[in-house]
C-alpha cells in the first residue's frame, strides 16, 4: 500500500492508473477506522483494479460548537488496518493541502441540505460536498463506495455527482452493526458503557417501525409515535428528529409507500448519534 499525502502526487498516480486502463474505487473517510469503513474496501474492491481510501478530518462540515478539536484520530493505526484490507492508496492531506490560501468556493445541493441533519447543522453538507468533490476531482475514481448509515449524505453526494456530470458511478453500501444492533461509528468510542446501553434504544426503535411496516401499518403518524415511545422507554429523551421520508428526494410523506427512509437523529449523553433503515413497500 502507497501512504500520499499531497495533493500533486495522487492526481498523478490516478492520471497514471487511468493512462494504463486500469479502473479506481474510492472509499473517502475522516480516518479512525472501524468495520464498517473496512467494508467499504472490500466491496471497492469487487468493482475496480485499484482502491483509494481517504483519510481528512473536514473542517468544513463542523459547526462551531461541534467535535472537531476532539474527533477521534489515530492515523498509524488507520495505515495498518488499510494495509491489511488491501488498499492500493491511503490518501491523507493535510488542511493545508486540501484548502491553500484564501479558499472561497463551497458546493451544495439545494433543499435536500436543509432536512434531517441539516436542520440542525447549518452548513454541514455543503462542507461534505465542498471536500468530497474535491476528492473526487484529486482522486479521478470510476466509483465511489460510501455506507447507508449516513443516509442522507449518500442522496445529497449521489444528486451532487450526477448533476455536475462527474461520470462518477455510486455505491451505497448496507449499515454495519455491532453485535448489539448499534451502527458502527466512529463517535461510539465517546459512549461510556451506561451510554452505549442507552444508545440500542435508536436501532431498537427502528426494527420496532420496521416490523410495524411489514404487519401491514401504512400511516406515518403511527409509526413515528411507536418510534418516540421507544427511544424514551429506552431512556432516550433529547431527540434531534425521527423522520420518515421519500428515499430518494428526501420529501416528507403521508403514508409508507415505493422506498421509504426511516431516521433518527438522536444524543446519549454528550454524545450525537445518527441511524437510519430503508424499506420498499
Amino acid at each position: 500500500m502507497r501512504l500520499i499525502k499531497s495533493v500533486g502526487s495522487m492526481k498523478f498516480w490516478s492520471d497514471e492508473t487511468r493512462t494504463r486502463g486500469r479502473t479506481v474505487a474510492f472509499v473517502p473517510t475522516m480516518g479512525f477506522l472501524h468495520e464498517g469503513h473496512l467494508s467499504l474496501v472490500r466491496r471497492a474492491r469487487k468493482e475496480a483494479d485499484a482502491v483509494v481510501m481517504s483519510i481528512f478530518v473536514n473542517p468544513l462540515q463542523f459547526g462551531p460548537r461541534e467535535d472537531f478539536t476532539a474527533y477521534p484520530r489515530d492515523i498509524r493505526r488507520d495505515i495498518t488496518l488499510a494495509r491489511a484490507e488491501g488498499c492500493d492508496v491511503l490518501f491523507a492531506p493535510s488542511k493545508k493541502q486540501m484548502y491553500p490560501g484564501a479558499f472561497l468556493t463551497r458546493v451544495n445541493v439545494e433543499r435536500m441540505d436543509s432536512v434531517l441533519c441539516g436542520g440542525f447543522r447549518p452548513g454541514h453538507f455543503e462542507g461534505v460536498c465542498t471536500v468530497v468533490l474535491k476528492l473526487v476531482n484529486i482522486v479521478r475514481p470510476h466509483v465511489l463506495v460510501l455506507g447507508q448509515k449516513d443516509a442522507q449524505q449518500a442522496v445529497i453526494l449521489g444528486r451532487m455527482l450526477r448533476d455536475l456530470n462527474t461520470g462518477v458511478r455510486l455505491i451505497v453500501c448496507p449499515t454495519v452493526r455491532d453485535r448489539d444492533g448499534l451502527a458502527m461509528s466512529s463517535r461510539n468510542s465517546y459512549l461510556s458503557p451506561q451510554e452505549r446501553e442507552r444508545a440500542l434504544a435508536i436501532p431498537r426503535s427502528l426494527f420496532i417501525a420496521r416490523k410495524l411496516v411489514l404487519a401491514g401499518e401504512r400511516r406515518v403518524g403511527p409509526i413515528l409515535a411507536q418510534i418516540k415511545t421507544a427511544l424514551s422507554r429506552g431512556g432516550i429523551s433529547d431527540v434531534d428528529y425521527v423522520a420518515i421520508l421519500d428515499s430518494k428526494e428526501l420529501a416528507p410523506i403521508e403514508s409508507v409507500r415505493g422506498e421509504v427512509l426511516i431516521a433518527i437523529a438522536a444524543r446519549v449523553g454528550t454524545t450525537r448519534l445518527i441511524d437510519n433503515i430503508k424499506l420498499r413497500v
